[in-house]
């Protein structure tokens, strides 16, 4: 606990739960209210599979962080929208299924990601909406911040994927 601290929920773990918390509560909504066609966890999946073009299944569930199981449900409803496509390939001489994206899946992503960098910057911005709330050398210097945490995190976490 920080040394401050004198109960849990004066911790800073305790404070990142809770803006995880609240962050979790403001995706669900966004992602009904905007009527987008795509979850969060879809898009997640999309950018993923966009940024790295031909990956497999088991490399992807490590980077969004989903067991086997729910990443292939993520990919079944993704295919069956014509999101995405999936394709045999070989891997360390073995046959690999591997997945690229639609150019219907890129449109939705883009149509999503524009409309989700709206709302961050409402989030972002003051009550009269002129300035950020928070500086960009602020957010690079939590990011780094965080990072360290989660590397941490990393070696004391043991994920089944």
């Amino acid at each position: 606990m920080d040394k401050k601290a004198e109960r849990f929920t004066d911790t800073f773990y305790y404070d990142l739960e809770l803006t995880t918390k609240f962050l979790r509560l403001f995706s669900v909504e966004f992602f009904k209210k905007l009527n987008t066609k795509l979850s969060q966890d879809e898009f997640i999946t999309i950018e993923t599979i966009l940024c790295n073009s031909g990956i497999c299944q088991r490399d992807l569930a490590k980077i969004i962080l989903k067991d086997r199981a729910n990443t292939g449900k993520i990919l079944n409803t993704l295919e069956e929208k014509g999101y995405i496509t999936r394709f045999v390939d070989l891997k360390n001489n073995r046959l690999v299924r591997k997945m690229g994206v639609t150019e219907k899946g890129k449109e939705v992503y883009d149509e999503v990601t524009e409309k989700l960098k709206t709302a961050i910057n409402k989030i972002m911005a003051d009550e009269n909406h002129k300035k950020h709330i928070i500086s960009d050398e602020e957010i690079e210097y939590v990011r780094e911040i965080l990072k360290k945490f989660r590397e941490n995190l990393k070696q004391l976490v043991d994920i089944q994927i």
